[in-house]
């Protein structure tokens, strides 16, 4: 029987697993550890984890199953450590991590025989980090990928989903290779695709000033994602890079194709091009989430007159409705501007919703 889940790495994703744990598994013990002494206090005073570990070692030696919840190059060190202690008999490994080949790989040629590694990829994420922002529900409607190297470790994986059924989760099984090539579409590439757009604009701000001020809108929100960690992208492309550099030739020629037909001037084409993107765009879930953290934002058409952003963020604390960022896209006098809201979970948003409507009588409507 299992008594004790011991987590390494207590930011956002660690933290959350541990609050998701002791939500539904009274009876276990969720030991923590960090190499931030004060990340691994703040765990503790918040009730995330029951117990800290001494050091990475004492939290291994003890746990059923051991949580790598840190970036894949401090988890290959960590599984590296792993393997020289003599660790529970049927322990089970497991990590977070964003990229899985090369983890996976690593494990397996590292790790003595009858040590226990499934590689894992909760996908869910958040604006802010830290254990100060881990909630036990981050997970909820995400998809939490598993990647088991062997066919023969089904019971152990059933055991890891009970463990988390309180993320709410679906569970995902897959080849690490086949995790990689996904996330490279959908994550990964994305990101470099923001970073260039606006390094664009960047070049292009010399020769005109207006390039910001004028980026503020749309453009600010479609790159959002390139305010994402400089040194957690480094190491994922680094990680993912046999597949990023296919996705580089595949990008190449997709950008060929449609610069084709705008030097052919072929309205066609050009039209049936956006048609077709448009089309399968549509038909991709609203309400789940993916590899890349949503944006759940509620936009709020206010009047012009003081004190309106404190009245609406006055009744949202009154329901007790956390919000992750607040901005005002336009006010000018005697117009209404348009307030945009941001929230951790498509629920909170809903919830401001129906509070702000309750309220008050400003037009409140999805982006």
């Amino acid at each position: 029987m299992m008594k004790k889940v011991f987590i390494a790495g207590l930011g956002l994703i660690g933290g959350s697993i541990a609050l998701a744990i002791k939500k539904v598994h009274k009876e276990i013990e969720v030991i923590g550890f960090d190499i931030q002494e004060s990340q691994l206090d703040a765990a503790e005073k918040l009730g995330v984890i029951d117990s800290k570990a001494g050091s990475f070692e004492e939290g291994a030696l003890s746990a059923d199953v051991i949580f790598l919840a840190a970036p894949v190059q401090q988890s290959l060190k960590l599984i590296e450590n792993l393997s020289l202690l003599n660790l529970k008999k049927n322990a089970i490994i497991t990590d977070v991590g964003s990229t899985k080949r090369k983890i996976t790989e690593f494990a397996r040629e590292t790790l003595p025989d009858g040590m226990i590694f499934i590689g894992g990829h909760p996908m869910a994420g958040s604006h802010k980090s830290g254990v100060t922002a881990a909630k036990s529900h981050l997970f909820e409607n995400a998809y939490y990928i598993l990647t088991p190297e062997r066919d023969s470790l089904k019971e152990q994986i059933e055991e890891l989903k009970q463990l988390l059924q309180g993320t709410k989760a679906q569970f995902v099984e897959m080849k690490p290779e086949e995790h990689d090539r996904i996330t490279g579409v959908i994550s990964h590439f994305p990101h470099i695709v923001a970073a260039s757009l606006v390094h664009q604009a960047e070049y292009y701000e010399s020769d005109f000033p207006l390039i910001k001020p004028l980026a503020a809108g749309g453009f600010r929100d479609i790159t959002r994602i390139a305010s994402s960690n400089p040194a957690m992208w480094r190491d994922i492309l680094l990680q993912n890079r046999e597949y990023m550099i296919k996705l580089f030739e595949d990008w190449t020629n997709e950008m060929n194709r449609i610069r084709s037909f705008v030097e052919q001037e072929n309205d066609s084409a050009i039209y049936a091009y956006f048609e077709k993107a448009k089309a399968f765009r549509d038909e991709l879930p609203v309400k789940k989430e993916g590899a890349i953290p949503s944006f759940h934002d509620l936009y709020v058409d206010i009047p012009d007159y003081p004190g309106v952003i404190s009245e609406i963020t006055g009744y949202l604390a009154k329901e007790a409705i956390s919000i992750t960022n607040i901005r005002i896209i336009e006010t000018r006098e005697e117009i209404y501007g348009v307030l945009r809201i941001s929230f951790q979970t498509e629920r909170d948003r809903e919830k401001a919703q129906s509070c702000i409507e309750k309220y008050t009588k400003y037009e409140t409507f999805f982006g």
